[in-house]
């Protein structure tokens, strides 16, 4: 956790300013906190600084806040250099102790200018191990094993191998433009045309984690604990030392500090040995032991005082590496601890011994949520909690199925079992008691959970108070797929029967409901877009609910209500769910819908049905006004959605006065089947379709408007959504790069993945067909790894631990190696231990003794991916072979390596792999090094620092950069206050400020934001993660801005690595980066390395754009300025004229007024139009200052000339059109002068992971 004082510098900036602009931005994204402008100094309080006084060092001063703890200095300490071996002390402010968990304003006498000492404490058990846990760390904290590992939220980040240390020192160094002719050269795969795609440097070697050897040997003695006598002399526990010079010494940890004994390995004799010497840190009597300690740990901390916080601090999600090197294993006494206790009796140092999960995440909910300051305190403590147990969740989740957990049923068959740790009860996901014997068996038990997980997260949002969910996490590892649950008060005592009192435990027969239960259901309907609707139970009663049957309220012995199995929250989709006698309207019957999928389809949903979650459905054009459009009599859901959104502008123009237009929204409300007649509010049954629910007579009109309201939604998802994304990308508008990303933007349009065959066949079928041969090739790719997948799965189960290594790297070669026939190795005593075994009765679940995975060839396994990809996706794949694949299509075997191991957690030796050999296959089991979990779970967001980053954005938008700034800023400060440091919308936030410092000048600032955005990008989503790669590019930028040219390049330089490693090199945002990298390197004079990479560029934006785009016209000029500037006129001319041809076709003839926003007709450093007759050519490097006016432009940032008088009519303009209405404003924009800009080349936050609104803040105005 990152803790004040600790906090890079500028993220503790103070806002004294900033705050009208900070009003007005909060009254647009929540008008129902007036008060809010106020609250938000109370978290600005002024910081003041102390003066503290530790033993052995000159005092020092340091800045602190009033809201900090007490707790936070003592963190603090722990972390500086020369205070850092300290962990058992207290603080004292004249001669009173300060409580370690009071605020700092609530200490009387704390203010300027306080001097604090540091005191000595006598050490306890509990405490002398944190000590040695403590030494420990700062022993390893150069040492990357735990990233590789995947433990306690260490991640990889390797920014500082390409930038030398920190960007802001270095940038004064290397002003000049004295550089070393090898920095420019990139190695060969980095070409453009190369086919090679090394593994090896996507995790390059650190110079800094060779570590410097402090000790050999740190692990706690054999003589522990110690016995009675020495106890009642004050002897905690024994430890053991070798130190570098091999010289083995025993050390007592007593009460009042470390000494040496006289104990050897087989001799126990506690009395203190020379040199007496006592001390109370561990590091201070190591110091005096070993030269060779003293002069390397003070090397070690000064190198980790170095390191940017970023790198060290721990990400709030475990990030798994699916490469590492192979480590030495080294003795590590705190992690062999760890793995005997298990960390429960002592779980992050709580009081008490486990901790009530339950209770924890429940009580942080219920906390007050009135004002800015108390909101901030509640989301904090539930993401602390959530990220917490989500972590103990994952722990006990492996632990279950390496089988070293027992269960609570363990004479029942394994499939059977549960499980209760830590507080957590865990079950598997099979069909144990035939509940989901019509919807599939198995297949159907292992999607409900990420169903009801969904459920969780939804409520969740919703956040009605007073309705609880149940912690829930979804962890699949070595095939099987865990669910973890935090445990309801009370409810292991009782029988179900008996504690349901709302829903229904048998699919419907009995269902029972509540007047609470109801009420607080009520509250959720309209965000959540459920009906409140009635059914009849087994004695034929009506029985009202407001959710499925299936959803489950019990009230725990807390008094709690609690709601459960939330795997129906949303109605079917029909296009997956035959029923007899029901037509689906024609444009699904046209798809071939209905389909049967093995899976229960009922259980999933088209999102797009609650596409803004909870928001109100006026201000969705996506949302169901859509899906209903479509059932008016006109037939085509196009003409009908054109007709509503008529309506609706007609409706918005007038202010509801005139009858007519009442008329008008009632039939229009009547068309879409809303619920009301005043608005659009439509809402769902879940219960529509269920098998066994049955509804009584009265409500027959209801039930089929409902069944007409699904099929309406199911035409809508072919008939709008799947075609809108095909155009979105065919536009650009969306730029998937890897399969996560594909996926991410099919469901924020609430496509579920099962449609991926029929979005291929959309895009086969696409007139702009090369134009999307990128998202063809990332969604076959996808496609085949996902059936790869649930192929695996089941692989997986009948392995046991033995075999595991045998068994993955035999799928790997089946799957991906070229070698015919590769043979599996079966562990060496197989057929020795078969008749012990047989004994055994209560084994881990996947101890099957099965060895039927090692007999798949090749050629089954993709049979079985085809046969997968037809049953699941509905699509024909050509191909028999990996190698038929990699052909038809296009892939490549290291990207479809790296999209199987990301989705099975498989982690693969760094090392090159020979795939296309014959002669041996590519995996042999050492290559295999680890499988790890792969973890579902809630995402708990902090709702006002998102607010005023939407504000910010709008801010910016409307061309009030300085405004911007301050309410992103302070979104940056309120995001630290609710995540810690590292978080995904951090990034986000962070890049937008780089962003916007840039384009008002101040590229210091710009680069120190970007460097944050780039670390946190690698520690939180991944070191090739397509978000990272667009995260370098961008501090690419503002390095060669702030002329530090060598670090620009190999930014650049590994950017591309990661792009080829990803997707390869046929991809839109290809174009972007070798424009990039070929404007740096005509900037360094490098002419014919700059050419390969901007013809390249060249011929993939003439590919993705169509050859007449503005895009394709910039290109032709930036190649013709280097031809231009290597005297080969002809070819320049050539490339200058096709330019021109565009634009002039594209835009008219250059007029003053267009000629600003087209740039490149006439950029500074071009020279005379290339028609004249030339004087006797100069030839000189191209100014710095042309080359960042074209990076610039590629990169979609303008400046445009504009006299006072101007701003203040485009400010004025700017402010009138806001007030407009959505649609006529996107009309409007079109025809001003800005819109002729050529538009970023898929600006960063086109990905799908950004929070929405995040586009560019393109034109930026100067005076």
């Amino acid at each position: 956790m990152l803790l004040n004082g600790d906090c890079p510098e500028s993220l503790k900036k103070e806002e004294g300013a900033a705050e009208p602009p900070r009003e007005n931005g909060l009254d647009e994204a929540d008008p129902g906190d007036e008060t809010t402008g106020q609250e938000v100094i109370v978290i600005q309080d002024t910081g003041f600084s102390v003066k503290i006084l530790a033993p052995g060092i000159e005092p020092f001063s340091l800045q602190v806040s009033p809201q900090e703890m007490v707790q936070e200095i003592h963190q603090v300490l722990m972390d500086r250099e020369d205070t850092c071996h300290r962990t058992c002390f207290s603080l004292h402010l004249d001669g009173n102790v300060l409580d370690h968990f009071s605020e700092l304003r609530s200490v009387e006498g704390l203010q300027e200018g306080s001097v604090l000492r540091v005191v000595e404490e006598p050490y306890t058990v509990r405490e002398a191990r944190i000590h040695v846990r403590h030494v420990r760390d700062l022993l390893k904290s150069l040492d990357p094993s735990d990233a590789f590992n995947g433990v306690d939220c260490n991640s990889l980040s390797f920014l500082s191998v390409f930038t030398d240390g920190d960007l802001g020192d270095s940038g004064k160094r290397k002003k000049g433009l004295e550089m070393d002719p090898i920095d420019c050269t990139p190695p060969e795969y980095i070409l453009p045309g190369s086919r090679e795609r090394p593994l090896c440097p996507l995790q390059p070697q650190n110079r800094d984690w060779k570590p410097l050897q402090c000790l050999k040997v740190l692990t706690m003695s054999g003589w522990n604990p110690p016995p009675g006598n020495r106890k009642m002399h004050g002897d905690l526990m024994y430890l053991f030392v070798i130190t570098a010079e091999d010289r083995q010494v025993s050390i007592t940890a007593s009460t009042r500090g470390f000494y040496l004994n006289q104990s050897t390995a087989y001799h126990f004799n506690p009395k203190p040995a020379s040199p007496r010497f006592l001390s109370h840190s561990l590091v201070e009597l190591l110091n005096q032991v070993s030269p060779a300690f003293r002069k390397n740990f003070a090397v070690l901390q000064r190198k980790r005082v170095q390191r940017h916080p970023f790198e060290r601090i721990a990400t709030p999600f475990q990030v798994y590496s699916w490469t590492a090197p192979q480590a030495e294993h080294a003795m590590d006494c705190v992690r062999a601890e760890d793995a005997y206790t298990s960390r429960l009796g002592y779980e992050e140092h709580i009081p008490g011994q486990t901790r009530d999960w339950n209770e924890e995440l429940q009580t942080t909910r219920e906390l007050p949520r009135k004002n800015l300051p108390e909101r901030l305190l509640r989301e904090r403590a539930i993401f602390k909690v959530h990220s917490d147990f989500t972590a103990a969740a994952t722990r006990g989740a492996m632990a279950v199925i390496d089988g070293n957990v027992m269960a609570i049923n363990p004479s029942e068959e394994t499939k059977m079992q549960m499980f209760i740790w830590n507080n957590i009860f865990f079950s598997l996901g099979f069909d144990v008691r035939d509940h989901y014997k019509d919807f599939g068996g198995d297949v159907a038990a292992y999607v409900a959970p990420t169903n009801d997980l969904n459920g969780v997260r939804t409520y969740n949002a919703v956040d009605v108070e007073g309705l609880y969910t149940l912690g829930t996490v979804v962890v699949d590892y070595r095939g099987y797929r865990v669910t973890a649950q935090s445990i309801i008060p009370g409810i292991l005592e009782r029988d179900q029967e008996q504690s349901v009192i709302y829903g229904s435990i048998d699919f419907g027969k009995t269902v029972v409901s509540h007047p609470r239960y109801l009420e607080l259901l009520e509250r959720t309907s309209r965000p959540l877009k459920i009906l409140r609707h009635r059914v009849l139970n087994d004695r034929d009663e009506e029985v009202e609910l407001c959710s499925s049957v299936e959803c489950k309220g019990i009230i725990g012995n807390d008094g709690r209500h609690y709601i459960l199995d939330l795997l129906r929250t949303f109605p079917p989709d029909l296009n997956f769910l035959p029923v007899p006698g029901e037509e689906l309207p024609e444009e699904c019957a046209r798809a071939g819908f209905p389909r049967m999928q093995q899976k229960a389809s009922q259980l999933e949903t088209p999102s797009s049905l609650e596409n803004g979650g909870p928001s109100s459905l006026e201000s969705k054009s996506e949302d169901p006004p859509g899906p209903e459009a479509g059932s008016e009599e006109e037939g085509s859901s196009a003409s009908g959605l054109a007709k509503v959104k008529e309506l609706a502008e007609t409706i918005a123009a007038d202010d509801g006065t005139d009858p007519r237009s009442r008329e008008v929204i009632r039939n229009a409300c009547k068309a879409v089947g809303s619920i009301s007649s005043t608005a659009f509010d439509i809402r769902f049954n879940p219960d529509i379709f269920s098998p066994g629910v049955r509804f009584p007579e009265s409500c027959q009109d209801e039930v089929r408007d409902q069944k007409q309201l699904l099929k309406d939604a199911a035409a809508f998802l072919l008939s709008c959504q799947i075609p809108g994304l095909v155009k979105d990308c065919v536009e650009h508008a969306v730029l998937p790069m890897d399969g996560a990303t594909l996926a991410e933007v099919m469901r924020q349009r609430g496509i579920n993945m099962r449609y991926l065959g029929k979005v291929l066949e959309l895009v086969l079928r696409s007139p702009a067909r090369h134009q999307l041969d990128h998202v063809y090739k990332i969604g076959i790719g996808e496609l085949i790894t996902r059936s790869a997948k649930h192929i695996f799965k089941t692989y997986l189960q009948g392995v046991e631990l033995s075999g595991l290594s045998a068994a993955i790297s035999h799928f790997l070669n089946c799957f991906l190696s070229s070698y015919p026939n590769p043979v599996a190795h079966l562990p060496a005593d197989e057929l020795v231990s078969k008749k012990r075994n047989k004994r055994r009765k209560n084994r881990p679940p996947g101890a099957a003794d099965n060895t039927a995975w090692a007999v798949v060839t090749p050629q089954e396994l993709w049979k079985d991916i085809c046969q997968e990809a037809k049953n699941y996706f509905d699509f024909h794949l050509e191909c028999e072979t990996v190698d038929q694949a990699v052909e038809t299509y296009g892939l490549q075997k290291i990207t479809l390596l790296r999209e199987i191991s990301l989705k099975t957690g498989i982690q693969v030796l760094l090392k090159e792999y020979s795939f296309d050999s014959r002669h041996k296959p590519a995996f042999t089991e050492e290559d295999v090094l680890n499988i790890f979990p792969v973890v579902k779970h809630v995402n708990p967001k902090a709702s006002d620092a998102f607010h005023f980053f939407q504000s910010g954005q709008a801010k910016v938008q409307q061309g009030f950069l300085k405004e911007g700034c301050e309410l992103i800023n302070e979104a940056l400060n309120l995001f630290n206050n609710v995540y810690g440091a590292m978080h995904v919308e951090t990034c986000a936030c962070l890049r937008l400020l780089a962003r916007l410092h840039y384009i008002m000048g101040d590229y210091a600032e710009a680069l120190s934001n970007q460097q944050k955005a780039v670390l946190m990008s690698e520690r939180v989503m991944g070191i090739e993660h397509p978000n990272t790669i667009q995260e370098y590019m961008h501090l690419a930028l503002y390095c060669f801005a702030s002329s530090q040219l060598s670090t620009a390049l190999s930014l650049l330089y590994r950017a591309r690595y990661l792009m080829l490693l990803v997707f390869g090199e046929d991809h839109p945002e290809m174009a972007l980066l070798d424009n990039n990298i070929g404007l740096v390197l005509h900037g360094v004079m490098e002419y014919d390395l700059s050419l390969r990479f901007l013809e390249n560029a060249l011929a993939v934006s003439t590919k993705y754009h169509g050859p007449k785009a503005l895009k394709v016209a910039l290109s032709h000029h930036l190649v013709a300025r280097v031809y231009e500037s290597k005297a080969e006129f002809r070819s320049a001319l050539q490339h200058e004229k096709e330019g021109y041809t565009i634009y002039k076709t594209q835009v008219g003839r250059p007029r003053c007024g267009r000629g600003g926003a087209v740039a490149p007709c006439s950029p500074a450093g071009a020279g005379a139009p290339l028609t004249a007759p030339f004087p006797a050519p100069q030839f000189t490097a191209p100014s710095m200052a042309s080359v960042l006016e074209q990076l610039n432009v590629i990169n979609g940032i303008l400046f445009i000339p504009l006299s006072q008088k101007d701003l203040e009519n485009l400010k004025a303009e700017v402010a009138r059109r806001h007030q407009l209405q959505e649609a006529s404003r996107n009309k409007d924009r079109a025809e001003e002068p800005m819109a002729t800009e050529p538009a970023p080349a898929g600006a960063p936050e086109d990905l799908g992971s950004q929070p929405p609104a995040a586009k560019d803040p393109s034109p930026s105005v100067q005076g």
